[in-house]
């Protein structure tokens, strides 16, 4: 099985709900972020993708790690998303290649969105909001 890696950004709101993007021409929401380029730290791809995709500048806060899933648009493909919860310095509008650009909440239904987010970020994300409250 082929393999892709990226970068993901975890970016939550004042009301505790999820960044999440569709790229132009598919159909899943995911986490902003992107492929890692040759030599790249995916730290340095997060923050570029960030600036990208919703125009923001950002600060990470956080990694959460390193997770392996199978990949929302890319058929018989492994994803290895290196993870990140990060914030943003200003509010975020969509550019590049994004389609469309929602606030979600985490236990949200009517969403169809990327095996990463389903699997690994919102159940990080509810981990996450019961320790910080």
């Amino acid at each position: 099985m082929n393999t892709i890696t990226v970068a993901a950004a975890i970016i939550l709101n004042s009301s505790q709900q999820l960044l999440v993007v569709r790229k132009q021409g598919t159909d899943c929401f995911m986490q902003v972020g992107g492929k890692l380029e040759p030599d790249e730290a995916p730290e340095q791809t997060l923050l570029r993708e960030i600036q990208e995709e919703i125009g923001c500048q950002a600060q990470i806060q956080q990694c959460i790690g390193r997770f392996e899933t199978l990949a929302a648009n890319e058929p018989d493909h492994q994803l290895i998303s290196y993870v990140y919860l990060v914030e943003l310095a200003t509010e975020p509008h969509i550019k590049a290649e994004i389609a469309e650009m929602k606030w979600v909440d985490v236990g949200q239904k009517d969403v169809q969105l990327a095996p990463l987010t389903t699997e690994i970020v919102i159940p990080w994300v509810k981990e996450y909001l019961l320790v910080s409250v």
